[in-house]
């Protein structure tokens, strides 16, 4: 992999989290800005019930700033890891801008229309490289196998269809029911659907549910198979190793999260 492969892949992951330095908690307020220490403060003494208690206090301000900014660092870590695997998997399978996103309508109130994303695709009439296409289709077969798909029932497969996750700690009910009916729209679509996860990090039930709703649950293990370890995945199907790339970059990686940490702890 060149040095200006590894740069872009950088580039994408650290711009998206740089955005963290500059969280500012909202506190229940409408805009996307948040409130500075001074409005915080301006909002609190305003009310009568938390300047008794003096909830206006700067540390006050300081905890929610660390709460919140931490949940911001994690999500933006996953969305920047996103966007970096949709171009990597542009990249080395030939996969087109058009090709490696996937959608679909469902009916919404009132009759209306709306359209439900997963963040990337792998169709196999899609990879340019025939040598990766290959992978592809071997994986595919294999996949099929191990969610107990018919044989009969796998002739017809055009692809996987990817929920990219940097972990998956929270029981979200939300969340796990709108992914339950990803994967019932991505079977009928003829794609397998398969969970990324870029760590190991995901709680037991939610695991057993995505299991029982036929999702591949691909763990951020950087030993294991194709079916059950991301890496071995990028390694051997994709054709990049992406725990390498991790390794390779991980000082400038730490070196930007820990200076994203001292400004939203110390920082007012």
């Amino acid at each position: 992999m060149t040095p200006r492969a590894d740069e872009k892949y950088l580039e994408i992951i650290t711009n998206a989290v740089s955005v963290c330095a500059a969280y500012r908690p909202k506190f229940g307020q409408s805009g996307r800005t948040g409130l500075t220490l001074s409005g915080f403060q301006s909002l609190y003494e305003a009310d009568p019930f938390y300047s008794w208690f003096g909830l206006s206090s700067p540390l006050l301000y300081a905890a929610h700033k660390a709460a919140g900014g931490m949940t911001s660092v994690y999500r933006q870590i996953g969305l920047g890891c996103q966007w970096a695997m949709v171009e990597i998997l542009k990249d080395h399978l030939g996969i087109s801008s058009q090709d490696v996103t996937w959608s679909y309508l469902v009916k919404s109130v009132g009759d209306g229309e709306r359209k439900l994303m997963l963040d990337a695709r792998i169709s196999t009439s899609a990879v340019a490289n025939a040598d990766a296409r290959k992978r592809v289709a071997r994986w595919l077969e294999q996949a099929a196998g191990e969610l107990g798909i018919p044989k009969d029932s796998r002739s017809g497969l055009q692809g996987a269809v990817f929920e990219i996750r940097q972990g998956y700690k929270s029981k979200d009910s939300k969340r796990q029911n709108a992914d339950v009916a990803n994967a019932s729209n991505a079977y009928a679509h003829r794609y397998i659907p398969a969970v990324l996860l870029l760590s190991t990090q995901i709680d037991h039930d939610v695991a057993m549910r995505y299991a029982r709703a036929r999702w591949l649950l691909l763990r951020g293990t950087t030993e294991g198979t194709a079916l059950n370890s991301t890496y071995t995945f990028m390694r051997e199907v994709v054709g990049y190793d992406l725990a390498d790339f991790f390794r390779r970059n991980s000082g400038s990686l730490r070196e930007q999260i820990e200076s994203v940490l001292r400004k939203l702890i110390s920082e007012i």
